[in-house]
C-alpha cells in the first residue's frame, strides 16, 4: 500500500523528554515539538529510548503523550509501547489507539534473556499484533534489552503478519542482513536506528531512519535523506561522514545526556537527563560544542 510506505519514509526523531530538577518539563517538550514541526522531519517517536521512557511513571508517560497529541500537526507519530509482558504491551497499544496515534513501536522484552529465544519473540510479537488496534513496528535494540535481539529469520516470519508493518533496527550492525534476507513480497518497511548507518541502510533498501541526532540537528539529518532521494550520492556521503562523526561525539559516548547537551547548543531545550543519569561536565560540553562547530553545524562565535 503506497500510503503506508509514504508514512514510513523519511527521517523520524526519537524525541527526548526534558527534565528540570528531575521533574518533567512539559513546556520545554512542547516548545521543542513546535520547532521540530517546522522541519522536513517525517515524524516523531514518542516514549522511545531517547525519551527515557523507562524512567517515567505511567502517569508521566500519559502526560508526555498528551503533549504529543496536541502538537503532532501533520507529523507521523509512533509511540513506544513495549513492556516486559505481552498483556501490558497490548494494553499500551490500546492507549496508543485511544489517543489517535497511528503506530506503536514495540521494543523486545529483555528481563529474562535466556528464555527469550526466536520462538518466544515470534509468539510475543504475533500475539501483540493480533490484539493491537493499531499497526506495530518491531524495535530491535539489543543494547537496551540485555542483548535480546530479533534475528533476521524471526523478522522475515513476522513481516508476513498484516498488522506488523515495519521495524526500527538500532542494533550495532544495523539492518543490512535483515534487508538482504527479507521476503520482497512482504509489505514491511525498515528504518535505520542510528545516524551511523542511515546512509548505508538507505542504499540497502531502508525507507528512512529514527535517529537521535535529529534532536539537535533535524535539518542536517533531513538533508541527508533528501540528497539520497535526489540521487546526489556524493553529497549525501560527505554529509553522512560528518553526521557519523557528530553522532560518535554526542551520543556515542554520553548517550541521551550528550544529545540533550547538544540540543541546548542548537536552539532546543534539552534539559537534564533523569537521575541516575548524569549531566555532562563542562569539559564534556565543550568537546561536544567543538565537534558541532568543526562540522559546520553552528557558528563558533
Amino acid at each position: 500500500m503506497q500510503e503506508l510506505k509514504e508514512m514510513l519514509s523519511g527521517v523520524f526523531v526519537p524525541v527526548v523528554t526534558p527534565f528540570k530538577n528531575d521533574e518533567l518539563s512539559l513546556g520545554d517538550l512542547r516548545e521543542n515539538l513546535r520547532k521540530l514541526a517546522k522541519t522536513e522531519l517525517k515524524g516523531y517517536l514518542a516514549l522511545g529510548s531517547n525519551g527515557e521512557f523507562r524512567s517515567l511513571s505511567e502517569r508521566e508517560q500519559l502526560e508526555v503523550l498528551e503533549v504529543f497529541a496536541g502538537e503532532k500537526g501533520d507529523k507521523v507519530v509512533m509511540v513506544g509501547a513495549g513492556c516486559e509482558s505481552t498483556h501490558e504491551t497490548v494494553e499500551r497499544t490500546r492507549r496508543v489507539a485511544r489517543m489517535g496515534f497511528p503506530f506503536a513501536s514495540i521494543l523486545t522484552p529483555g528481563y529474562f534473556p535466556k528464555q527469550l529465544d526466536e520462538e518466544a519473540l515470534v509468539r510475543f510479537y504475533t500475539r501483540v499484533a493480533d490484539e493491537s488496534p493499531v499497526p506495530i513496528l518491531l524495535y530491535n535494540a539489543p543494547g537496551f534489552t540485555g542483548g535480546v535481539a530479533i534475528s533476521a529469520r524471526a523478522v522475515d516470519r513476522l513481516a508476513g503478519h498484516e498488522n506488523i508493518v515495519g521495524m526500527k533496527d538500532s542494533s550495532s550492525t544495523g539492518p543490512g542482513v535483515i534487508l538482504a534476507t527479507l521476503d520482497p513480497d512482504h509489505e514491511f518497511y525498515t528504518l535505520a536506528g542510528s545516524a551511523n548507518f542511515l546512509y548505508s541502510a538507505l542504499h540497502l533498501g531502508a525507507t528512512g531512519g529514527v535517529v537521535s541526532l535529529a534532536n539537535p540537528l533535524p535539518e542536517a539529518c533531513c538533508r541527508l535523506y533528501r540528497l539520497f532521494s535526489e540521487g546526489k550520492f556524493g553529497e549525501a556521503l560527505e554529509l553522512s561522514h560528518r553526521l557519523v562523526r557528530l553522532n560518535t561525539a554526542i551520543s556515542g559516548s554520553l548517550g541521551v545526556a550528550g544529545v540533550k547537551a547538544a540540543m541546548e547548543m542548537t536552539g532546543f531545550r534539552g534539559g537534564e537527563p533523569r537521575h541516575p543519569l548524569r549531566t555532562p561536565t563542562q569539559e564534556e560540553r565543550e568537546r561536544i560544542r567543538a565537534s558541532i562547530v568543526k562540522e559546520g553545524m553552528i557558528d563558533g562565535q
